[in-house]
């Protein structure tokens, strides 16, 4: 008959497996983790460059330069509050004289764009910027008219600080 020795012995204790299980598992967790972080830091960059707020934020400065460059530097009328500024413009680029007026309005957390005759005070149009207005101020000085806006969605809160020259 022969011996049975630990020389001969094929195979895995239950030590060693147990051991293999500990640091196969410690391995498999810590990958889950950076996973899971990942993904987390990925969603919140998401909606930091793409919610509605930065967006809106994006379309209410570019507006708001694009207008205010184009307008007469004829005059600015601004609220007392600065709730809303008036610049004047041209109805047409080859139009002589200003006759369009283009005021830009914080109501009801909303900011809008309303275009009008300036001689008749008749509304032509009211355009929606950006929705989700906590704060709206307008100011001027010279021919430069300032806006800061703040839109908060009750998830994220942005504010704009943008300035504009009136140019014509």
């Amino acid at each position: 008959m022969s011996k049975k020795t630990t020389a001969n012995r094929k195979g895995f204790t239950i030590i060693e497996l147990m051991v293999a299980a500990g640091l196969a598992s410690t391995i498999i967790i810590g990958v889950g983790v950076v996973l899971v972080d990942s993904q987390r830091g990925w969603n919140a960059m998401y909606n930091r460059t793409y919610s509605d707020v930065v967006t809106d934020a994006h379309v209410a400065r570019r507006m708001f330069d694009s207008v205010v460059r184009n307008a007469s530097s004829q005059g600015i009328l601004v609220d007392d509050n600065g709730s809303w500024v008036e610049v004047y413009t041209y109805s047409d680029p080859n139009s002589p004289v200003v006759d369009v007026y283009a005021k830009f309005k914080a109501k009801n957390r909303e900011l809008t764009l309303e275009y009008g005759e300036l001689d008749s005070g008749a509304t032509l149009s009211i355009e929606p910027i950006c929705g989700n207005v906590s704060n709206c101020v307008f100011k001027s000085s010279g021919r430069s008219v300032q806006m800061i806006l703040t839109l908060d969605d009750g998830l994220q809160s942005v504010t704009v600080v943008t300035s504009a020259v009136m140019h014509n």
